[in-house]
């Protein structure tokens, strides 16, 4: 999903995700699955990677969003 912003290929997406990122994946997994994204500003302060992104994902009910 990542590599859709910007229109990156997968390869070029870098580890870590920015603030900009950030918000427009949300609003990607939203659209997706038809469900607000609830997080709280904890489990939002730690998607700071793509690593720790797909972690936060799966604990929220979003399985391979990332």
């Amino acid at each position: 999903m990542l590599a859709t912003y910007g229109e990156r290929r997968p390869e070029e997406v870098p580890e870590s995700v920015d603030s900009l990122e950030l918000a427009w994946l949300i609003h990607q997994i939203e659209q997706r699955y038809g469900r607000p994204f609830d997080a709280d500003d904890e489990a939002l302060a730690r998607m700071t990677t793509v690593g720790s992104v797909v972690e936060v994902l799966g604990e929220l009910g979003f399985g391979g969003a990332g």
